[in-house]
């Protein structure tokens, strides 16, 4: 479980010292912890790191250190950059540009801090946003880091309260996607964004915009680009390989799961890869013919594993203090599967399928029709266009060029497909606005991109978690390599009527690994799920559902309708239809409070 804290501090004023010295005598003590950059102002520490996974690179004349996995930018990436430093004449150009040149001529999974000859510090973390990087001023400290509860076991560092009033507007976007988590003094730094420290000062600065880089548009020959995506999946897939001996590859059956093992597979790979697929009773949770079609296709070994529909939803009131609620859903019985598997046949790193809904555009919508008009107007291939989107929304030709033109003209709709299901919270909570910093910079500062292409840069602006708050060091590593920067890029760049030509989703993925996947998966239209397990996890867990959500802290606080929630959580027969999403978001978030109002009576806040 690779870790890291660091500690800034203007070592100019005597007092600041003396705050540093036992937070750092603290680390320097700890076994676990490795010092990789050791300067006046700035200490950098990590644990956990694997060779082939993450480590550090030190920038020369102990100029910076960069955590992570790296890879080089570059037409054919070969792999990863060895644990060896980097050469001095790309430590330079990375310093004098303040870290654009990282972004630029690099990419992979890293938290960068680069100290500049005038004492300034800049801290950055990759545009995926794949390392957590969180921050807080301890006395004129500031402790960046990736775990909470690090940065919990450091002396003297009291515990952040948790913010009330951020409770509504989490229960209400479903998630805070700009710098503020939910407690009191604890940010986050975003993807792609640099801070830059000198004394008592700081800045922050997006290097990397997901907007600007979509204003960008490739369109071009569709079998061209089909064939350009294709090859920068392989080369993104193929380089995350790079010094693992072993790898678990999550295959569900689905299209982004099976290109994944289809570039793992036939000896593509210079490791050994195994394959598993979770499945439950029910015709959607259900997905081993899909899966074996896949593994069998890509000549690899594949593990079925039964999901467990008693899971005991107290193990969520144990999970890891984090700065935000933790989502349990996906990792219901996997995240213990995913343990006990890694530790059975000893791998250490899991691959995924994540993120290629987002990635390669899997949402009925009309959009692409709205593009289509933004970019082009009503000039050739209008109609085409709007008979695609009519398609892939599953409306009428005139209902989509309707709802186009409407868009055309600056009318929206009203619909929100990425609305948080809110059936049980109180109108008074809905009704309360959320402040700016509560949403990610991008979606309330751009306003000239296309509909579709707007949604589809929201889609990917948030990261996936990278820890597991349950299993912590017990988990596998997860990689997702459909989240690659250089794969993201490309895709933000092609026009919605180019990804879902034809009006299918993932449309043109599908014809880029069209040879590739057995015809069976490439031309499937269903979608694999999880709501028979997610039904019956509840009803297993009922009584322990109505005592979190009736007698908890959002019900005391007024956020939930009492009312509404008893008679969601009722074995009678009801008129109120409730997403089984939102009642297990709603136990995440109360196990969470719990968590805090545990720990903050074990340990008060200072």
């Amino acid at each position: 479980m690779f870790r890291y804290l660091a500690l800034v501090w203007d070592d100019s004023l005597p007092l600041r010292r003396l705050t540093a010295g036992p937070l750092v005598q603290h680390l320097q003590a700890a076994e676990a912890w490795q010092p990789v950059l050791r300067l006046p102002g700035l200490q950098v520490f990590i644990t956990g790191a694997r060779a082939g996974s993450n480590g550090a690179y030190r920038l020369s004349h102990d100029d910076g250190v960069i955590l992570g996995k790296l890879f080089p930018r570059r037409d054919r990436v070969e792999g990863a950059v060895p644990l060896t430093g980097l050469k001095g004449e790309d430590s330079e150009r990375i310093l004098q540009t303040q870290g654009r040149a990282l972004i630029s001529d690099w990419w992979g999974r890293y938290v960068a801090f680069l100290r500049r000859s005038d004492g300034t510090t800049t801290v950055l973390r990759d545009p995926t946003g794949a390392l957590p990087c969180f921050r807080c001023d301890h006395e004129g400290v500031r402790i960046l880091f990736s775990w909470l509860e690090d940065l919990l076991g450091l002396p003297g560092v009291p515990l952040p309260p948790v913010v009330g009033d951020r409770l509504a507007a989490h229960l209400r976007l479903g998630v805070l996607g700009g710098r503020k988590t939910m407690l009191d003094g604890v940010d986050r730094i975003l993807p792609g964004e640099a801070m830059l420290l000198c004394g008592g000062d700081e800045a922050t600065e997006l290097l990397w915009n997901a907007a600007a880089i979509a204003k960008t548009v490739i369109d071009e020959d569709p079998d061209r680009l089909a064939q350009q995506l294709r090859e920068t999946v392989r080369r993104c897939v193929l380089a995350w390989v790079q010094g693992e001996d072993r790898i678990l590859l999550r295959l569900s059956g689905g299209v982004d799961s099976s290109i994944i093992a289809t570039c793992l597979g036939q000896g593509s790979a210079a490791a050994d890869v195994l394959c598993v697929n979770y499945h439950s009773p029910g015709p959607e949770t259900d997905e081993r013919h899909y899966a074996r079609l896949a593994a069998h296709h890509a000549k690899l070994d594949l593990i079925e594993c039964q999901r467990d529909d008693g899971y005991p939803l107290e193990r969520v009131l144990q999970a890891a203090l984090t700065p935000t609620p933790t989502p349990y859903v996906g990792r219901m019985t996997s995240s213990i599967l995913d343990a006990e598997l890694s530790q059975r046949h000893q791998v250490s790193v899991m691959f995924t399928g994540t993120g290629g809904d987002q990635l390669f555009f899997e949402l009925r919508t009309w959009w692409p029709a709205a593009d289509f008009l933004r970019l082009r107007g009503l000039g050739r291939g209008v109609l085409t266009a709007t008979m695609d989107a009519a398609r892939l929304a599953r409306l009428s030709f005139w209902q989509t060029a309707w709802l186009a033109l409407r868009a055309r003209l600056g009318r929206g709709d009203g619909d929100d497909p990425f609305a948080v299901p809110a059936a049980l919270v109180r109108q008074e909570a809905l009704n309360a606005e959320p402040e700016l910093d509560h949403i990610h910079p991008v979606l309330h500062e751009t306003t000239d991109l296309p509909l579709g292409k707007l949604n589809h840069v929201r889609m990917l602006l948030h990261p996936i978690s990278y820890y597991d708050p349950y299993e912590r060091e017990r988990a596998p590593e997860q990689v997702n390599p459909l989240l690659s920067q250089p794969l993201i890029e490309f895709c933000l760049q092609l026009p919605l009527y180019v990804l879902t030509r034809g009006g299918r989703g993932r449309a043109l993925a599908r014809q880029a690994f069209a040879s590739d996947l057995p015809r069976e998966i490439a031309a499937r239209r269903s979608k694999g799920g999880m709501d028979s397990h997610v039904k019956a996890v509840l009803a297993h867990n009922l009584p322990l559902a109505r005592s979190l959500l009736l007698d908890g802290e959002l019900a005391a606080r007024g956020l939930l309708d009492r009312g509404k929630v008893e008679a969601a959580l009722s074995s009678e027969p009801q008129t109120l239809t409730v997403h089984q999403s939102e009642i297990h978001g709603h136990i995440a978030v109360e196990a969470w409070l719990q968590r805090w109002r545990s720990e903050s009576r074990r340990r008060p806040a200072e």
